[in-house]
């Protein structure tokens, strides 16, 4: 939810309580540079008495009076996702997993790749493969309603119309060499380099590249004993955790976007 006048939070939770809703978390933070509010609300629905059916209605007064923008989304609702992936799978196996603990609210609907190679993978997941090259007939299988697209480790490149799509809903993971160590063998260079920091980055995909707003970022240290296949796996380690934090955070509504970057409220 983005504010922009001042007593909006007051009111907002003042609304809330007065239609016997009961707030659970409340979180704020303020971009003094733009002179902009942003929080997020989560309240019990139980005993709520406005039906959320017409919850619109019913708030539309508050949102002309203190130029609110929100988004309301119920922690009920199981997200629609697809993951996509190319040869490198430690990604896929990760979210896959975090999946069937419960740790990831959601139902992957497809897995989609334009390799083979991690189709034993989807199939002891119960998760059905598609391997696919042609953004079109991609975006005929997907929908224009999916949720959330999953980048978990492909190597190629949308196009614009395919991002224009799921805008927002498509979430990328890559190492943090960029822009040092562009193209092929980031990590051989690096060690060339002898770089003592490596790091992933995951964020959402835009129409330029490796640009969107960042959701997640975490580094570990190398030293001079570590060779390629140290930093490979180091890497591979932070791949994973980094993303599927994004993914989760994505999931339960806790990422606010604005203006090329996010608030992640967690």
């Amino acid at each position: 939810m983005r504010l922009a006048r001042k007593g909006a939070v007051a009111a907002v939770s003042q609304f809330l309580i007065a239609h016997n809703g009961s707030v659970l978390h409340s979180d704020d933070h303020l971009d003094s540079g733009r002179d902009l509010f942003l929080t997020r609300l989560e309240w019990d629905l139980d005993g709520f008495q406005i039906p959320i059916a017409d919850f619109e209605l019913d708030f539309r007064a508050l949102v002309e009076r203190f130029e609110i923008t929100y988004h309301l989304a119920l922690t009920s609702y199981r997200p629609k996702i697809a993951i996509f992936v190319s040869k490198q799978d430690h990604c896929l196996a990760d979210l896959l997993y975090r999946h069937s603990t419960g740790e990831l609210a959601c139902d992957i609907v497809a897995i989609v790749s334009n390799h083979a190679t991690a189709k034993p993978l989807a199939d002891f997941h119960k998760v059905p493969f598609h391997m696919l090259t042609n953004e079109r007939d991609i975006m005929d299988l997907l929908g224009p309603d999916l949720d959330l697209i999953v980048l978990a480790r492909y190597m190629q490149i949308v196009g614009p119309e395919f991002v224009a799509q799921y805008l927002l809903r498509m979430i990328n993971i890559h190492h943090s060499f960029l822009p040092a160590f562009v193209g092929a063998k980031p990590y051989h260079r690096a060690y060339e380099r002898g770089v003592k920091l490596i790091g992933a980055t995951s964020h959402y995909v835009t129409a330029t590249l490796d640009e969107g707003p960042i959701i997640e970022q975490d580094v570990v240290r190398v030293s001079h004993r570590d060779t390629v296949e140290d930093m490979l796996s180091k890497g591979r380690d932070l791949e994973k955790v980094v993303l599927s934090r994004a993914v989760r955070w994505h999931l339960e509504n806790r990422v606010l976007v604005y203006q090329n970057k996010t608030v992640v409220f967690v």
